[in-house]
């Protein structure tokens, strides 16, 4: 839009000076073929920026605001091409929604050819085994993928995953987790991660399950997947178990930036390093919550009911359950129980809240609170 203010304001500023040279006799006469000729120059930017406009709105679903913002982005006068695409995206399951994410995404889509670019990568979605639904949800996500070249980049992928993972089903959700992201599978660094954990004695169902579930980890970097790999062995987590995987998920799917905010955040309790080593040894996903959710959890435990906060470090399972829908009804259940005295003031932690809750209401009668404690 500001092209074209910027457009009316030259001309306005041109008339004016040629108005007021008239006025002195000294227009030019080739001057008003000038004049007409940028006027029409301009008129025609302007039809070709609200066809564009126009377009995007009632043919992909945009919003005034979005559709002003794609346009200068892109442009066409014509619609065979812009047409033919979204035609062909409907045919496979894609709505307005989708069209629309995508559009704002990359908007040069509109442009590519239809049948050459875009429906082959399509077709090799769908023939391994990808549903119409999931279809559009990866593209819209990740329209990149459309400008990928299939031989360089999908086929190989999927043989690669196909290696390791073997049935379609695996690779399906591995693909639908890596295609959401602008990452490019290494071939190298993908075998190398992977050599270097058969090398630690990891199964290879850790294998399938860390690939399947979290695709971006294995795909990292060799020498930063293996600094990651260290730094968890040095932790004190064993390769061959399962707690391993989760360990690496949580290290590798963190900035440097953000696992340091999360590791202050339980200093701010006064825990110590040991302290805080040990929470991501028996609770890994402890240490991934939010900063947000481990000030709120640890808040209400340690100011609200009264215990200390290496208490809960040495449960830390607890951080990770709903405040609102698990720790406070429990914890409200416990403040009446403790105001009828009858249960004893000093009730651990792990008694309240990593109980089922079928076990969890059995005790909470008073005569069962009584024989417990």
């Amino acid at each position: 839009m500001f092209a074209f203010s910027s457009s009316r304001l030259s001309l306005n500023k041109i008339v004016s000076l040629f108005v007021s040279n008239a006025q002195l006799d000294i227009l030019p006469f080739h001057s008003l073929f000038v004049i007409k000729s940028f006027s029409s120059r301009v008129s025609s930017n302007l039809n070709d920026h609200s066809f564009t406009v126009s377009f995007l709105i009632n043919s992909c679903g945009l919003t005034l605001k979005s559709a002003q913002s794609v346009s200068k982005k892109i442009c066409f006068n014509t619609l065979e091409r812009p047409e033919s695409v979204l035609r062909l995206l409907r045919e496979h399951g894609f709505t307005n929604f989708h069209i629309s994410k995508i559009v704002k995404i990359r908007p040069n889509v509109l442009l590519l050819h239809p049948e050459r670019t875009i429906l082959p990568k399509l077709e090799f979605l769908c023939s391994i085994g990808v549903s119409r639904s999931d279809l559009s949800v990866i593209v819209s996500q990740n329209p990149d993928l459309l400008n990928r070249s299939i031989k360089q980049n999908l086929i190989p992928h999927y043989h690669i995953l196909k290696s390791i993972l073997v049935s379609d089903e695996k690779v399906i959700k591995c693909l639908k987790r890596l295609l959401k992201s602008s990452v490019v599978l290494s071939q190298n660094d993908f075998y190398a991660n992977l050599s270097l954990l058969r090398g630690l004695g990891m199964p290879q169902s850790s294998i399938s399950f860390l690939v399947t579930y979290h695709p971006l980890i294995v795909c990292l970097k060799a020498f930063n997947f293996a600094e990651g790999v260290k730094k968890v062995v040095q932790t004190g987590f064993d390769p061959s178990k399962p707690t391993f995987v989760r360990a690496l998920q949580i290290l590798l799917g963190s900035s440097q930036k953000t696992w340091e905010h999360k590791i202050e955040a339980y200093r701010r309790w006064g825990l110590s390093e040991e302290e805080i080593s040990s929470i991501f040894r028996k609770s890994p996903l402890s240490i991934g919550l939010s900063e947000k959710k481990i000030m709120c959890n640890m808040n209400f435990l340690v100011c609200k009911m009264g215990w200390q906060p290496a208490a809960v470090a040495r449960v830390p399972v607890v951080l990770c359950y709903g405040l609102q829908t698990r720790i406070m009804p429990r914890c409200s259940v416990i403040r009446v129980l403790l105001l009828k005295g009858s249960i004893k003031a000093d009730i651990p932690i792990s008694s309240v809240l990593t109980s089922c809750e079928k076990y969890f209401l059995e005790r909470c009668s008073i005569t069962g609170f009584l024989l417990k404690y």
